[in-house]
């Protein structure tokens, strides 16, 4: 028995929200408030209610609280009880059983007799019913003077007094309208279904006083008693207790608290021993480990208090030590069935950690939680496990199958979640691609799905330099430039070779902001004779040749869906006929655009084809006259290239030996003013271009 389905209604920032969970391990990721932690607030209001856990008016989404105030206000009339859908948020868990599953502590839920109906539909709803939304008009109306005609400061104070408990249904999976009210039917879910979690605001710290550790231990005693064994350990425990409380009870009567005693029966009474008492020692067995037991850690030969210990391992062996407590929840004890439905909630693991031991923690979590589902007497608990995380290193290390991606949708002001596994079906053509992009982004580039923006690259020259010229074009920006600067925005750099068109159902799925640099890679095709025999080869050119006639670049011709790779089409592209959205399958130049193409352009009279012969072709300067300044340019070539013997494509093709160790010397060769760095060199003016449009909302 599984939750395939969480749906929930008006909480925050979610909406209209439903988020699959697989059987055993859920893992949601996404940027800052994309609602991770909502998710989690939803799951233990309305599933764990209590007075602790109440919702409050700043749980309402935005258009929910602006619909709620429009009409308590009076600025929107209300309709009649026939139209009025009852306003409010709810929670909905989509359970599914297999025939096999024990359905005794379900059966009050059951609600189809449909032998192939094996749905199970939890409704928690916090609804305004018509008639308390009208006494909540009336009850403003009168008050309103004391509120200062302000409806929020109204609702934020009496919103429960309208709204009510929480209602629990179990709902026909095909008709909502026909329901059993739990709580009216007097039906429990204590039975059946057990929602734990670990929250990222943890207590552990490494103050002096910290006893976190300390005091978990007894909170594991305490659900200790699952088997026989455990019950004549804890039995043997506490007879030792009573034999010490009687040797204490002696100490503290006659030689402690023996005078105090005396005066007491003496002096306390109109008669002798009137107020005769005594202190006797009551060491109680389930507190006894709260304030008695110290966690130490080995340090070579010393044992040293656990607040001594790195935060990081203190993180880590809390929550191990918490998951045993929730697990022992979950597993209940040996005379209690446990419950059919069990989910576990891990908030952030990562908090503290350094990126080995978040590996560490992602690799073992779900071998700790398998060994932790069988109990002493044979039964086996069914767990669900959800865990959110702002962690690429866990992403890194999970299965991609898991993967819950949340996408915040500004235009409706709401998250969506995607499956990570829906891709495939994006990829049903190109399953070789889908699986490159699977290895890549899980063991290379995890952080694409915590980012804001990326830049897709062709290789190492471009990656290197991308963060000086970012730096660069931050500080030439103007003062009247309302833009964030390009290096305070959550930017990713990304090497992808010539494959960007690989990623492109990735950019498009997940709605990143994407700005992809690649060469023009011009050429023109001519014809020689070898061995009496004439061929046709291709010559490489600048764009602006007269002989040039195509590009050899894939991704230009798949992100304009040229078929043949005309080179005046790209050469006459204005920015805007550069920037593309997705419609119909295909990628069409749209000024609004979320993907940005940007190659070389003319710049000075010259026309690059890559990269480095258009960088330095605007930069010939920066090499100087000694070639000693850059080793990894053969002096054969930098030597032509600085008497003007050798054209700006030739000396990139020739001259350059290693284009990493290339980027980095320039980067060693730059020169910086007092208010600038890289002042003797420029931006080539498409990679600007680019930067320029990504810079902007």
């Amino acid at each position: 028995m599984k939750i395939k389905k969480i749906s929930i209604r008006n909480f925050r920032l979610l909406k209209d929200f439903s988020l699959d969970l697989e059987n055993d391990l859920s893992l949601i990721i996404g940027k800052n408030n994309a609602g991770k932690t909502s998710i989690l607030n939803a799951l233990d209001k309305f599933l764990n209610a209590s007075d602790k856990r109440h919702i409050t008016i700043d749980d309402f989404n935005v258009d929910l609280k602006a619909e709620l105030i429009a009409l308590i206000s009076g600025r929107k009339a209300i309709l009649n009880t026939e139209t009025y859908q009852p306003l409010g948020m709810s929670l909905k868990l989509c359970i599914e059983y297999e025939d096999e599953d024990d359905l005794s502590l379900v059966e009050p839920l059951l609600m189809s007799l449909d032998p192939k109906d094996k749905n199970i539909i939890l409704s928690f709803e916090y609804h305004l019913s018509f008639d308390q939304l009208k006494k909540a008009v009336a009850d403003y109306t009168e008050k309103k003077d004391k509120f200062d005609d302000k409806t929020e400061l109204f609702l934020n104070e009496h919103h429960a007094d309208y709204f009510g408990r929480i209602v629990r249904k179990s709902i026909l999976s095909t008709d909502e309208s026909v329901f059993t009210d739990l709580g009216k039917e007097n039906i429990s879910l204590d039975k059946v279904l057990t929602f734990e979690y670990i929250s990222a605001k943890r207590d552990v710290t490494n103050q002096d006083n910290n006893r976190t550790l300390s005091s978990q231990t007894a909170r594991i005693y305490q659900r200790t008693v699952e088997t026989e064994e455990q019950e004549q350990a804890i039995d043997a425990f506490k007879k030792k207790l009573r034999d010490t409380d009687r040797q204490l009870s002696d100490i503290y009567n006659h030689k402690i608290f023996s005078n105090l005693l005396a005066k007491i029966n003496k002096y306390g009474g109109i008669r002798k021993k009137d107020t005769q008492i005594t202190i006797a020692s009551t060491l109680q067995h389930r507190n006894l480990l709260d304030s008695n037991t110290t966690v130490l850690y080995k340090h070579q030969d010393h044992d040293l208090p656990e607040h001594y210990n790195g935060l990081g391992y203190m993180n880590l062996i809390s929550m191990l030590f918490e998951i045993e407590i929730l697990m022992g929840k979950f597993r209940r004890s040996s005379i209690e069935k446990p419950a059919p439905i069990n989910l576990l909630f891990i908030e952030e693991p990562e908090a503290h950690t350094h990126p080995q031991m978040q590996y560490v923690f992602i690799k073992n979590i779900k071998q700790l939680l398998t060994e932790s589902l069988l109990r002493e007497d044979g039964l086996k608990i069914q767990l669900q496990t959800v865990i959110s995380t702002h962690s690429s290193h866990i992403v890194a290390e999970s299965d991609f199958d898991d993967i819950k991606y949340l996408k915040k949708d500004t235009a409706e002001n709401c998250v969506k979640a995607k499956n990570l596994k829906s891709l495939k079906d994006e990829y049903a053509s190109d399953k070789q691609a889908y699986k490159f992009l699977k290895q890549y982004l899980t063991l290379n580039r995890a952080e694409l799905f915590f980012a804001d923006k990326v830049i897709l690259v062709e290789g190492d020259t471009e990656r290197i330099l991308l963060p000086a010229m970012m730096k660069k074009l931050d500080q030439e920006s103007t003062q009247d430039d309302a833009s964030v600067p390009l290096l305070s925005q959550n930017i990713s750099i990304v090497e992808v070779g010539a494959h960007s068109q690989t990623f492109e159902k990735f950019i498009d799925f997940v709605g990143l902001k994407t700005l992809i640099i690649t060469d023009i890679d011009s050429f023109y095709k001519h014809e020689i004779t070898e061995d009496q025999k004439t061929k046709q080869k291709t010559k490489q050119c600048v764009p602006n040749n007269q002989l040039a006639t195509s590009t050899s670049n894939s991704s230009l011709k798949f992100f304009h869906s040229k078929a043949e790779t005309d080179l005046t089409y790209f050469i006459s592209l204005t920015p805007e006929q550069k920037t593309l959205s997705k419609k119909s399958g295909s990628w069409r130049p749209d000024e609004d655009g979320r993907l940005m193409l940007v190659y070389q352009t003319e710049q000075d009279g010259y026309h690059g084809r890559s990269f480095e012969d258009a960088f330095f072709s605007l930069n010939k300067s920066l090499l100087g006259k000694d070639a000693d300044s850059f080793p990894s340019l053969t002096k054969k070539w930098f030597d032509d290239y600085v008497a003007n013997k050798l054209t700006a494509l030739d000396f990139a093709e020739k001259a350059i030996g290693s284009k990493p160790s290339l980027a980095i010397e320039i980067l060693l060769n730059s020169e910086h003013g007092e208010k600038q760095e890289f002042t003797n060199w420029s931006v080539p003016a498409y990679i600007k271009e680019g930067l320029e449009w990504l810079r902007k909302d």
